[in-house]
């Protein structure tokens, strides 16, 4: 079983120089050996501009191309460039990730109210048109609760009918049909 080299030879490829230099320095705080392409370098970091067919695996520094093995932002830290780069030479793909859509700086409305699984259930029970009653005996609780449920919907969600909560849960994403 052959083991990674603990020191790549990495070749930077972009078409500003001082980006080149700046991705030459990342190379340097990894440890890794920078080479030129003719090298033949186990890996190549680039700003994703140019070598889309070059003679290594690629990790692209904030570029928005996909067909580069290696994807990273453009503030990549040198320990994020270090596995990217080990990964892509053992010939793994690596993507960093997407930004998260819900965020602790997100408005309330961007995230929508906060209901409670149960008051998700009942959403649900409304959703497929059942009564109170109905809802009720499918959840196993008694109607006083379903309508107890209703009202905090009905408050959460900003709504004046049945037909508005469900309208509103669902294009909020709080339940799926």
């Amino acid at each position: 079983m052959s083991h990674a080299p603990s020191r790549l030879r990495v070749a930077v490829v972009a078409a500003d120089l001082a980006v080149r230099i700046r991705l030459a320095s990342l190379v340097d705080q990894t440890g890794h050996k920078l080479v030129e392409m003719e090298g033949g370098p186990d890996a190549i970091l680039s700003d994703g501009v140019e070598g889309t067919a070059l003679c290594a695996p690629i990790v692209a520094v904030g570029a928005d191309e996909q067909e580069f093995p290696g994807l990273l932002p453009i503030d990549a830290t040198a320990q994020q460039i270090d596995a990217a780069l080990r990964a892509v030479a053992a010939g793994l793909t690596v993507r960093a990730p997407g930004p998260r859509r819900r965020t602790f700086g997100a408005s309330t409305e961007e995230l929508g109210p906060l209901l409670t699984p149960r008051e998700v259930e009942v959403l649900q029970a409304l959703s497929d048109g059942l009564s109170n009653k109905a809802a009720a005996l499918r959840l196993g609780i008694s109607p006083h609760t379903v309508k107890f449920h209703i009202e905090a919907l009905f408050r959460k969600l900003d709504a004046g009918s049945r037909a508005e909560v469900v309208a509103k849960g669902l294009k909020r994403g709080l339940f799926e049909v």
